[in-house]
């Protein structure tokens, strides 16, 4: 059947409100982090009359001399200590959950397994759930935990995508910045502000934000139904605009008390892809070069466009298996046609279709319906939209960090063919950046696929986590360990992560993904920051053109087809060749 009318509409509607918010929000974040140029301390941005007092009692409270910028190495470092507390702290308070105040519902500490799995998951910007929201996590866990993970995590993604542009830009230097006071920006002047007015946003329309415990309610039938209560509006917020993805509910953002109506769902749909398409701008801007940010977000902007097509026509071509008892699935006045099942019926296929690839584009992970519930080939989309990496447009920060390697490997690929030494931005590409390109490109494939190849093996997994027979089963494996390796953290039902193998394995690919990508990327940086700017010749492969953007993309597409077609091809592909 066709796409509906009112999706189309809604696609539109999104389009124009990011059009409209992209740009001067891109030239805001790069106010925010500064010249490149600039060296001694925190460059003038705006706000300062505001944030510098609050940000400046932090320095102090941390220790931090915020004037001393830091190598790729003690920048490095920096995040792996922030991100080994926030692991550490984490889990002991899951573990410590029922001792703690502000438990209204009363809930038990959570098992061993699930508590690591969680905090990884977290402190990775990953947000898989390898539990059930509402009847686990006691308030304070979910506010002082979980929702300020929220925060630390994609801030420090930012952070890192801030020190890699510097890198890029800067020549002739040895420093990329100072991690806590890019840490620090990030949450004060972006993520906090914008998640205030986000949360106002989502309870003028109905998300709750209490502190209540379960209601009780009589039903028609006159049994007693619980009805949770807590602080959502404030998680959502952040959730969706720091590429999060953990819903305080179980149902995620299909929930009514998340996610009431079509406002909220074009607001979050609006915030899951914001900061992350802004991040190119503010590249264009700190390199001095805004055609370079322009061909990195039409790179962005395409693959996210190609995939939500994709997914909406998958959705909306209904199942062939209904046709021969004449069920209706076209789109009419009355109904919104195509495949039905797993959808909420005031969203319909197209709005899951448009969230499922916008949350697999970035690295939030939310849903608004159920992905294992897709058509094979729209359920595939949403599998192959993760394995591109996370880069349209990706989680913030990350995914501006992982365009720009592929970027690299695009212009080394151009220099090759034209028999030149590879340039970017004025930077030669030389052998020591494309060693730590290789290692970028392949360290989420090799948790991916080596992990889910040994669930799929292993008797125990396949008898306890796979639920699922066939292909089907097999994309279940795959879209798990896909989500884990590239800190997405969606999910396909028929698959139990909560067994220690499950969540052990998990944890790890979260880790991979996380720590074994922003390294390489830092070092990346470090290696460029040290180099000279050569001038442009008549020989240089110009990287502000169409021409490079068609190359980038597909440099990614190929890349992702190469390392995960087969796996695919067993998976969506011959579960769709099958109906």
């Amino acid at each position: 059947s066709d796409v509906s009318p009112t999706g189309i509409f809604q696609l539109g509607l999104l389009g124009l409100a990011l059009a409209l918010a992209v740009a001067p929000l891109g030239r805001y974040l790069a106010r925010v982090y500064g010249d490149p140029d600039h060296v001694g301390g925190p460059s003038p941005a705006p706000g300062d009359r505001l944030f510098l007092p609050i940000e400046r009692a932090v320095y102090r409270l941390v220790r931090v001399a915020p004037d001393r910028e830091q190598r790729w190495t003690g920048y490095a470092g920096s995040f792996l200590a922030l991100s080994a507390v926030g692991i550490v702290v984490l889990y002991l308070q899951l573990r410590l959950q029922s001792a703690l105040p502000f438990n209204p519902t009363s809930r038990e500490a959570v098992p061993p397994d699930v508590s690591f799995n969680t905090a990884v998951s977290f402190a990775t910007n990953t947000n898989w759930q390898a539990y059930s929201g509402e009847t686990t996590m006691a308030h304070v866990t979910q506010l002082l935990g979980l929702t300020v993970q929220n925060f630390i995590s994609p801030a420090a993604g930012m952070a890192v995508a801030a020190a890699v542009i510097r890198g890029i830009a800067r020549s002739s230097r040895t420093t990329i910045g100072n991690f806590w006071v890019d840490l620090t920006r990030s949450i004060t002047r972006v993520l906090l502000p914008m998640s205030l007015v986000l949360a106002v946003v989502l309870v003028s329309q109905g998300v709750i934000q209490n502190f209540n415990g379960a209601t009780v309610a009589r039903t028609v039938e006159g049994a007693a139904q619980q009805i949770p209560g807590g602080p959502v509006a404030s998680q959502e917020a952040i959730k969706m605009l720091g590429s999060n993805g953990g819903g305080f509910f179980n149902a995620n953002s299909a929930h009514p008390f998340e996610n009431p109506n079509g406002i909220t769902n074009l607001a979050e749909m609006w915030a899951i892809l914001a900061i992350a398409f802004a991040f190119p701008v503010a590249y264009g801007r700190m390199v001095k070069d805004r055609a370079q940010g322009t061909v990195l977000l039409g790179v962005m902007v395409g693959l996210w466009l190609l995939m939500t097509l994709f997914a909406s026509v998958a959705e909306h071509g209904g199942n062939p298996r209904l046709d021969p008892v004449r069920v209706d699935q076209s789109v009419s006045a009355t109904q919104s046609g195509g495949s039905m099942e797993g959808k909420d019926v005031r969203f319909g296929p197209t709005s899951c279709a448009q969230w499922a690839a916008a949350t697999t584009g970035t690295s939030n992970g939310s849903v608004n319906c159920s992905h294992d519930s897709m058509s094979p080939a729209g359920g595939g989309v949403a599998l192959f939209h993760m394995t591109l990496g996370e880069v349209s447009p990706g989680g913030l920060g990350v995914g501006m960090m992982g365009m720009l390697v592929n970027a690299l490997l695009a212009v080394f690929i151009a220099g090759l063919m034209v028999g030149r030494t590879p340039e970017y931005i004025g930077k030669k590409i030389q052998a020591s950046e494309m060693k730590l390109v290789v290692m970028y490109i392949i360290a989420m494939p090799v948790a991916v696929l080596g992990f889910a190849a040994a669930a799929i093996l292993l008797p125990s997994v396949q008898s306890e986590a796979i639920l699922n027979p066939g292909s089907h089963g097999l994309t279940e494996v795959l879209y798990g360990y896909a989500s884990a390796g590239n800190n997405n953290g969606s999910a396909f039902a028929g698959l139990t992560a909560s067994g220690t193998w499950m969540a052990a394995t998990q944890g790890v690919a979260m880790l991979i993904g996380r720590f074994l990508l922003i390294i390489p990327s830092l070092a990346i940086a470090g290696s460029l920051v040290r180099k000279p700017k050569v001038p442009v010749t008549a020989g240089t492969f110009p990287t502000g053109t169409p021409v490079f953007a068609g190359l980038v993309t597909g440099v990614v597409l190929i890349v992702a087809g190469l390392t995960f077609f087969p796996a695919v091809a067993l998976g969506p592909i011959v579960e769709q060749l099958a109906r």
